[in-house]
Protein backbone atom coordinates (compact mmCIF):
# COMPACT_ATOMS: atom_id res chain seq x y z
CA UNK A 1 0.00 0.00 0.00
CA UNK A 2 1.51 3.47 -1.20
CA UNK A 3 1.92 5.96 1.25
CA UNK A 4 3.34 9.46 1.98
CA UNK A 5 6.90 9.25 3.73
CA UNK A 6 6.11 11.84 6.01
CA UNK A 7 3.58 9.33 7.51
CA UNK A 8 6.02 6.79 8.06
CA UNK A 9 6.46 5.54 11.84
CA UNK A 10 8.36 3.31 13.65
CA UNK A 11 7.86 -0.26 13.51
CA UNK A 12 6.63 0.01 9.93
CA UNK A 13 8.01 -2.63 7.48
CA UNK A 14 8.22 -1.03 3.89
CA UNK A 15 9.79 -2.33 0.65
CA UNK A 16 12.74 -0.21 -0.70
CA UNK A 17 14.88 -1.21 -3.65
CA UNK A 18 13.15 -4.53 -3.60
CA UNK A 19 13.54 -5.69 0.35
CA UNK A 20 12.08 -5.57 2.85
CA UNK A 21 12.77 -3.14 5.44
CA UNK A 22 12.00 -2.56 9.28
CA UNK A 23 11.66 1.09 10.25
CA UNK A 24 13.53 1.36 13.65
CA UNK A 25 14.04 5.15 13.95
CA UNK A 26 12.14 8.42 12.21
CA UNK A 27 13.35 12.10 11.90
CA UNK A 28 11.28 14.94 10.65
CA UNK A 29 13.94 17.63 9.45
CA UNK A 30 12.79 21.24 8.24
CA UNK A 31 15.95 23.00 6.88
CA UNK A 32 15.86 27.03 6.54
CA UNK A 33 15.91 26.58 2.72
CA UNK A 34 14.23 23.99 0.75
CA UNK A 35 11.68 21.45 1.60
CA UNK A 36 11.35 19.01 4.63
CA UNK A 37 12.29 15.76 4.34
CA UNK A 38 12.19 12.89 6.34
CA UNK A 39 15.27 10.56 7.62
CA UNK A 40 14.17 7.00 8.11
CA UNK A 41 16.77 4.55 10.13
CA UNK A 42 15.98 1.11 9.47
CA UNK A 43 17.07 -2.20 9.45
CA UNK A 44 16.63 -4.63 6.30
CA UNK A 45 14.04 -8.06 7.54
CA UNK A 46 16.53 -10.60 5.76
CA UNK A 47 19.89 -9.69 6.55
CA UNK A 48 19.85 -7.91 9.44
CA UNK A 49 22.09 -4.45 8.03
CA UNK A 50 20.77 -1.05 9.05
CA UNK A 51 20.89 1.62 6.92
CA UNK A 52 20.18 5.17 6.33
CA UNK A 53 17.61 6.65 3.89
CA UNK A 54 16.30 10.31 3.15
CA UNK A 55 12.67 10.77 1.65
CA UNK A 56 10.80 14.32 0.57
CA UNK A 57 7.86 14.37 2.45
CA UNK A 58 5.96 14.06 -0.66
CA UNK A 59 7.37 11.22 -1.84
CA UNK A 60 6.07 7.68 -1.29
CA UNK A 61 7.24 4.61 -0.15
CA UNK A 62 5.29 1.04 -0.13
CA UNK A 63 4.15 0.20 3.07
CA UNK A 64 3.84 -4.07 3.42
CA UNK A 65 1.01 -5.43 5.12
CA UNK A 66 2.07 -7.07 8.15
CA UNK A 67 -0.06 -9.06 10.65
CA UNK A 68 0.17 -7.94 14.11
CA UNK A 69 -0.02 -10.59 17.31
CA UNK A 70 -0.96 -9.93 21.01
CA UNK A 71 2.70 -10.91 22.57
CA UNK A 72 3.62 -10.61 26.10
CA UNK A 73 7.55 -9.98 26.53
CA UNK A 74 9.07 -12.94 28.66
CA UNK A 75 12.88 -12.79 29.43
CA UNK A 76 15.73 -11.93 27.01
CA UNK A 77 18.07 -14.84 26.28
CA UNK A 78 21.32 -13.44 24.63
CA UNK A 79 21.12 -10.88 22.03
CA UNK A 80 17.24 -12.21 21.60
CA UNK A 81 14.03 -11.27 22.89
CA UNK A 82 11.84 -13.89 24.19
CA UNK A 83 7.70 -12.95 23.18
CA UNK A 84 4.80 -14.98 23.61
CA UNK A 85 1.66 -15.39 21.90
CA UNK A 86 -1.35 -14.75 24.22
CA UNK A 87 -4.00 -16.79 22.49
CA UNK A 88 -1.79 -20.04 21.70
CA UNK A 89 1.61 -19.99 24.03
CA UNK A 90 3.90 -20.24 20.96
CA UNK A 91 7.18 -18.28 22.00
CA UNK A 92 9.27 -16.50 19.29
CA UNK A 93 13.33 -15.46 20.04
CA UNK A 94 13.01 -11.90 18.13
CA UNK A 95 16.71 -10.07 17.60
CA UNK A 96 17.11 -6.91 20.17
CA UNK A 97 18.30 -4.84 18.02
CA UNK A 98 14.76 -4.74 15.71
CA UNK A 99 13.49 -2.86 18.93
CA UNK A 100 16.55 -0.17 18.41
CA UNK A 101 16.59 2.30 21.97
CA UNK A 102 13.41 1.05 22.71
CA UNK A 103 14.47 -2.14 24.32
CA UNK A 104 14.66 -0.15 27.18
CA UNK A 105 11.06 -0.11 28.02
CA UNK A 106 10.69 -3.64 27.83
CA UNK A 107 8.95 -4.72 31.46
CA UNK A 108 8.33 -8.33 32.36
CA UNK A 109 5.19 -9.45 31.67
CA UNK A 110 4.23 -6.68 29.67
CA UNK A 111 1.95 -6.58 26.88
CA UNK A 112 3.09 -5.88 23.45
CA UNK A 113 2.37 -6.55 19.60
CA UNK A 114 4.47 -8.66 17.29
CA UNK A 115 4.32 -7.76 13.80
CA UNK A 116 4.52 -10.43 11.60
CA UNK A 117 5.55 -11.09 7.67
CA UNK A 118 5.00 -14.63 5.87
CA UNK A 119 4.64 -15.32 10.04
CA UNK A 120 8.12 -14.35 10.76
CA UNK A 121 8.30 -11.63 13.28
CA UNK A 122 9.65 -8.39 11.90
CA UNK A 123 9.09 -5.97 14.71
CA UNK A 124 7.72 -5.02 18.38
CA UNK A 125 5.61 -2.25 19.04
CA UNK A 126 5.45 -1.49 22.26
CA UNK A 127 2.52 0.69 24.64
CA UNK A 128 2.30 4.36 23.73
CA UNK A 129 3.22 5.04 27.78
CA UNK A 130 5.33 3.38 30.51
CA UNK A 131 5.61 4.06 34.21
CA UNK A 132 9.14 4.73 35.48
CA UNK A 133 11.03 5.42 38.71
CA UNK A 134 13.26 8.34 38.61
CA UNK A 135 16.68 7.33 39.98
CA UNK A 136 18.67 10.42 39.19
CA UNK A 137 18.07 13.82 39.42
CA UNK A 138 18.68 17.02 40.93
CA UNK A 139 16.18 18.23 44.15
CA UNK A 140 13.80 20.69 43.47
CA UNK A 141 14.29 24.24 44.65
CA UNK A 142 11.51 25.46 46.20
CA UNK A 143 9.43 28.23 44.33
CA UNK A 144 10.87 26.97 40.57
CA UNK A 145 8.30 25.20 39.68
CA UNK A 146 6.72 27.93 37.44
CA UNK A 147 9.58 27.92 35.25
CA UNK A 148 9.45 25.96 32.17
CA UNK A 149 13.07 25.15 32.68
CA UNK A 150 13.51 21.24 32.38
CA UNK A 151 16.33 19.01 34.24
CA UNK A 152 18.21 16.06 33.83
CA UNK A 153 16.81 12.76 35.37
CA UNK A 154 17.91 8.93 35.06
CA UNK A 155 15.61 6.70 35.04
CA UNK A 156 15.54 2.85 36.83
CA UNK A 157 16.17 1.42 32.97
CA UNK A 158 19.50 3.61 32.73
CA UNK A 159 17.73 6.11 30.09
CA UNK A 160 18.12 9.39 30.37
CA UNK A 161 15.11 11.94 30.22
CA UNK A 162 14.38 15.29 31.28
CA UNK A 163 12.18 16.29 33.33
CA UNK A 164 9.69 19.00 35.58
CA UNK A 165 11.38 20.75 38.36
CA UNK A 166 9.58 19.59 40.59
CA UNK A 167 10.28 15.56 39.86
CA UNK A 168 12.24 14.42 42.71
CA UNK A 169 14.40 11.11 43.10
CA UNK A 170 12.22 8.09 43.78
CA UNK A 171 9.55 9.42 41.98
CA UNK A 172 7.44 7.32 39.08
CA UNK A 173 6.59 9.24 36.12
CA UNK A 174 5.16 8.41 32.62
CA UNK A 175 7.56 8.35 29.81
CA UNK A 176 6.57 8.05 26.37
CA UNK A 177 7.67 5.07 24.84
CA UNK A 178 8.04 6.93 21.02
CA UNK A 179 10.33 9.41 21.56
CA UNK A 180 12.17 9.20 25.33
CA UNK A 181 10.09 12.05 26.52
CA UNK A 182 7.87 12.94 30.16
CA UNK A 183 4.38 13.06 30.05
CA UNK A 184 3.31 13.48 33.70
CA UNK A 185 3.55 11.89 37.06
CA UNK A 186 2.05 8.27 37.32
CA UNK A 187 -0.79 8.13 39.89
Amino acid sequence: MKQNANLIRPGWVIEHNNRQWSVIKINLIQPGKGGAFIQVEMRDVDTGTKTNERWRTADTVEKLMSEERDCQYLYPDGDNLVFMNKENYDQYAIPKDIMGEQVGFLQDNMDVTVNFIEDRPIGVNLPPNVVLEVTECEPSVKGQTVTTSFKPAVLENGMRITVPPFINQGEKIVVATADCTYVERAK
